[in-house]
C-alpha cells in the first residue's frame, strides 16, 4: 500500500471523518461511547493505549515511537494493540518500540532489537537477541 502525501489527500467532511473513526475504532474493539468522551479523560490504561493506536491509524505517520506500549495492558488488550500496530506496518512507515519485556515482542515481531544502557546502544541483533535477554537477563551485556 502506497501512502499518499498529506497534500494529495482530499479534505473530509465531518460525517466522512466520523465514519472512518468509527470503522477504525471497531477494528481495535474500542467502544463507540469512548469517542464521545474528552481525550483520555477517565480512560483506563488499556483504553489509553488503544486510543493511541486509533490516533496513529488516523494520522498515518511515517515514524512512530511507542514507549512502553505494553505497560498496564492485560493480555487481551495487548493482543488488540499489537494487531493494530501490525496492521500499520509497511515499508513506508518505521516504528521505534520501547519495551522492557518480551511479551510485546511475541505479538509484534521486530526487524531489529537494540539494547540501550546508560544512554548508548550496548548490543544489537534480531529477534533472537530479545529471546536471549528473556532467558538470561541483561547481566551478560
Amino acid at each position: 500500500m502506497q501512502l499518499e502525501s498529506r497534500k494529495d489527500k482530499k479534505e473530509l467532511d465531518a460525517l466522512e471523518f466520523l465514519k472512518i473513526v468509527k470503522q477504525k475504532a471497531s477494528e481495535l474493539k474500542i467502544d463507540e461511547k469512548i469517542l464521545n468522551r474528552q481525550l483520555n479523560v477517565g480512560f483506563s490504561g488499556g483504553e489509553k493505549k488503544k486510543n493511541e493506536i486509533l490516533q496513529m491509524s488516523l494520522i498515518e505517520p511515517k515514524m512512530a515511537i511507542l514507549d512502553e506500549t505494553d505497560s498496564g495492558l492485560d493480555i487481551d488488550a495487548l493482543k488488540i494493540v499489537a494487531k493494530g500496530v501490525n496492521a500499520l506496518r509497511s515499508k513506508e512507515r518505521s516504528f521505534l518500540i520501547i519495551t522492557h519485556y518480551q511479551r510485546l515482542l511475541d505479538y509484534i515481531k521486530p526487524d531489529f532489537v537494540h539494547v540501550l544502557m546508560d544512554g548508548k546502544i550496548a548490543k544489537s541483533g534480531c529477534m533472537e537477541l530479545a529471546e536471549e535477554l528473556e532467558k538470561a537477563g541483561y547481566e551478560k551485556i
